[in-house]
């Protein structure tokens, strides 16, 4: 892959930008957002890299093992906190019931209790690299703790906007971290438009899901942990999708990993779930859409779900289609039950959002779509103790 820089030489770079979209493609410039031509999110695309998966590490500690496949350049190191390396556990007792060979992907692992810390190391990483002044975010939750602590790590001043009925252990979270924290009247729609314009007049970094390439690339170590772990792709994943961010990156790293020779095939099974207060993609799934309408008077308890409208709606759309999954809305009282079942059963310190993986796993073996025997992973994205 030759790409032309800024100064007219030309050289061979490890990764470039193609829109998730139209597949407009350019070189990954300094401060690359979404794409110029529709405005949709942009993806990382890789040169050929080594094809045995052993070769793609570097060896040692955390998500960043895997810099082969990930959008670091040589002589470049990351913002990290040792993020990564979180369990593939094994729920027995559990997957019995349900007649599978259960999993729950831990995310409560990492070092501020969320799969939020994978994709901000990432951004942050590039951001630090391309000399932003600042960062900025809107957060329903544990996005904007993350970025605080990898901003901190960085020396770069970050600014927060959450809703005001943020559970309030995460606000305490930001501000430890040293963040300007702000709470607005209104869902992180709302959040998000008041981080757009503190970006454009202060000239920080807007690190909202999607509207950077980078947080995919760090989510999508989740699967390769998980591949890792298992000797190869399950045959089912369960994950709370609010903005969808590790659901697109799980996919888009599957694909990847086949298209190296890595795995023989990608043929995971995705499957979305949502709070029923606040369920487009469930909704545009249902209507066979490509994009998902926003969804008005969005109500939930789980905080990570409550998005009404989703940047990447059609990945996330795609990856289900292509995938052979699906969505499925469950309500908060069935996803906390799960929640509390995940605790007593099997010791998993699971949040809402983890229970409702479970809640829409025992839909789908239900209806048939989940099979008996077959390898299934459920996403707990963190640990009840960051709320």
């Amino acid at each position: 892959m030759e790409t032309e820089t800024d100064s007219g030489d030309r050289r061979e770079e490890k990764f470039e930008l193609e829109c998730g979209y139209c597949r407009h493609r350019q070189p990954a410039r300094p401060r690359s957002t979404v794409c110029p031509e529709c405005g949709k999110p942009f993806l990382v695309r890789y040169r050929e890299r080594e094809t045995d998966l052993r070769e793609l590490t570097s060896g040692g500690r955390g998500m960043w093992r895997f810099r082969e496949l990930l959008p670091l350049r040589d002589g470049e190191e990351p913002v990290t906190l040792l993020e990564g390396d979180t369990p593939c556990l094994p729920v027995p007792t559990v997957g019995e019931d349900l007649g599978v060979d259960l999993y729950v992907k831990d995310e409560g692992r990492n070092p501020t209790g969320s799969f939020k810390d994978r994709g901000l190391s990432a951004a942050v990483t590039r951001a630090a690299a391309d000399g932003v002044p600042g960062l900025v975010i809107p957060s329903a939750g544990n996005a904007g703790a993350a970025l605080s602590a990898y901003g901190a790590r960085a020396g770069l001043p970050v600014r927060v906007y959450i809703p005001e009925d943020t559970p309030e252990g995460v606000e305490r979270r930001c501000r430890r971290f040293g963040s300007d924290v702000v709470t607005v009247d209104g869902l992180i729609t709302d959040c998000g438009d008041l981080a757009a314009e503190y970006a454009e007049e202060t000239g920080a970094f807007n690190v909202s899901t999607l509207q950077e390439p980078y947080r995919i690339e760090g989510k999508k170590t989740m699967m390769l942990e998980i591949v890792e772990a298992l000797g190869g792709p399950p045959d089912a994943m369960v994950y709370p999708t609010g903005g969808g961010t590790g659901l697109i990156a799980s996919w888009k790293v599957l694909n990847e990993l086949e298209e190296l020779g890595v795995i023989d095939d990608a043929h995971t099974r995705l499957y979305s779930v949502q709070s029923e207060g606040c369920a487009p993609i469930v909704r545009a799934w249902r209507e066979g859409r490509e994009e998902a309408e926003t969804w008005t008077d969005a109500e939930t308890d789980a905080f990570g779900l409550r998005v009404p409208s989703a940047l990447g709606d059609f990945l996330i759309l795609r990856a289900l289609r292509q995938s052979g999954g699906g969505a499925v809305a469950v309500p908060d009282r069935e996803m906390e039950d799960a929640a509390d079942e995940l605790g007593a059963r099997e010791g998993v310190n699971a949040v809402i959002e983890g229970g409702g993986t479970l809640a829409a796993a025992r839909r789908l073996r239900a209806s048939g779509e989940i099979e008996a025997g077959e390898s299934v992973v459920l996403f707990n994205t963190a640990n009840l103790l960051v709320y």
